[in-house]
């Protein structure tokens, strides 16, 4: 089944909080002109003077210093006399493992916290399914790693929440055993017969490639003709940029700079930029070499595992325990929602030490799925043992 202005530093700053539903959906969004939609598409040419300023306009605002951060370079191993040196980062990343832990070696404390409890499994689908590549078209998770995921759904609820549209996640994992959101959990396909009030004027029925009866959560449904017009403006004026790819996430679009050379990351920060000064009901967000444009609605990743959990009649903190799984700055907000209702444990995909909200690491997508297994392994233990 498919589970199918002025200073631009307030595009950056996240909404104030709005009324929500009983789901927490925003009763209301952002007022909107109309007027400021139109955007003149074009090739983007400045001259050497205003390259300048502009530079200065997005350095200032901390853009720059956060797409050179965004992906941090590989640790270059050291030796000596053919013998690995233990260096500064060495240390650091052992320090950092003091505060997360492998969920792997950890997973006997995983264990006894899930004993009694059903659980629930979000995974992220870039860096942790597959491997990070510099073309995404080619992030193509493996038949071992399919294989891996699909036994965890006989056993679990499993869901896919990705940037990436629904249907081109769906399409790349191809099972039907799953739950997708896409675009950041602004596109979420449910059982039809899930807990989702029908006067949500965001939620419509639909069936899937199977037929079956399915709910569309879209708390974003307004925004897909803007973003389709943003998506275009910036192929038309990415075209002279070297590397540049611009993506259509229905809900969000994202401009990816892995294959850019680092000269032109201003360039491409500008043009974002100035995008968004027309866009007031858009704001930006960084991920992993990549600038997305997103609609400023109080929702993402972690929001959308609460819809998961609640539509899914596993809202309750006692008798269930999420895990999710990712790499990106946007898993956060399902890490913390994790860790702040104290329901759940997140677990972060990195080789290299940063903060996070998570409770444990991985470090790449291998280690994801030796730890997938580990968990069925578990189950069927478990199963057959009354579980």
């Amino acid at each position: 089944m498919e589970l199918n202005s002025n200073h631009t530093s307030s595009v950056l700053t996240d909404p104030a909080p709005v009324n929500k539903s009983r789901l927490g959906v925003p009763s209301a969004l952002v007022p909107f002109s109309q007027s400021a939609t139109s955007f003149s598409s074009g090739k983007f040419i400045m001259s050497p003077r205003r390259k300048l300023a502009k530079i200065d306009d997005v350095r200032s605002n901390g853009w720059l210093d956060a797409m050179k951060s965004s992906s941090p370079p590989r640790k270059k191993l050291i030796k000596d006399f053919n013998v690995e040196v233990a260096t500064e980062d060495d240390f650091a990343h052992r320090k950092w493992l003091l505060k997360y832990p492998s969920a792997i070696s950890s997973f006997g404390h995983i264990a006894a916290q899930a004993r009694n409890k059903k659980i629930a499994v979000f995974l992220d689908y870039d860096g942790t399914l597959s491997p990070i590549v510099d073309d995404p078209d080619r992030a193509i998770m493996s038949d071992s790693m399919r294989a891996a995921v699909k036994d965890l759904a006989k056993y679990f609820p499993t869901a896919i929440i990705s940037g990436r549209s629904r249907d081109k996640v769906f399409k790349l994992v191809g099972l039907t055993e799953l739950y997708y959101a896409g675009s950041h959990g602004m596109d979420i396909m449910t059982p039809g017969n899930g807990s989702v009030s029908p006067d949500d004027p965001n939620c419509i029925k639909s069936t899937d490639q199977q037929g079956k009866e399915v709910n569309l959560f879209q708390p974003a449904r307004e925004f897909i003709q803007v973003i389709h017009e943003v998506f275009s403006s910036l192929v038309e004026k990415t075209k002279g940029i070297k590397g540049a790819k611009v993506e259509n996430h229905k809900f969000c679009a994202s401009v990816h700079y892995r294959n850019v050379e680092e000269k032109d990351w201003s360039t491409i920060a500008q043009l974002v930029h100035d995008l968004l000064k027309q866009y007031p009901r858009l704001r930006l967000t960084h991920g992993r070499k990549v600038l997305e444009v997103r609609p400023v609605i109080d929702w993402n990743k972690g929001k959308a595992v609460e819809f998961l959990l609640e539509s899914l009649g596993l809202s309750n903190n006692d008798e269930v325990l999420p895990i999710y799984i990712g790499d990106d700055k946007t898993d956060e907000d399902a890490f913390k929602v994790l860790r702040e209702g104290r329901c759940g444990f997140g677990i972060l995909v990195s080789t290299a030490p940063k903060e996070s909200n998570a409770f444990y690491s991985v470090r790449d997508p291998s280690e994801v799925k030796k730890f997938l297994k580990t968990l069925v392994k578990w189950a069927k233990v478990e199963k057959s043992t009354g579980y």
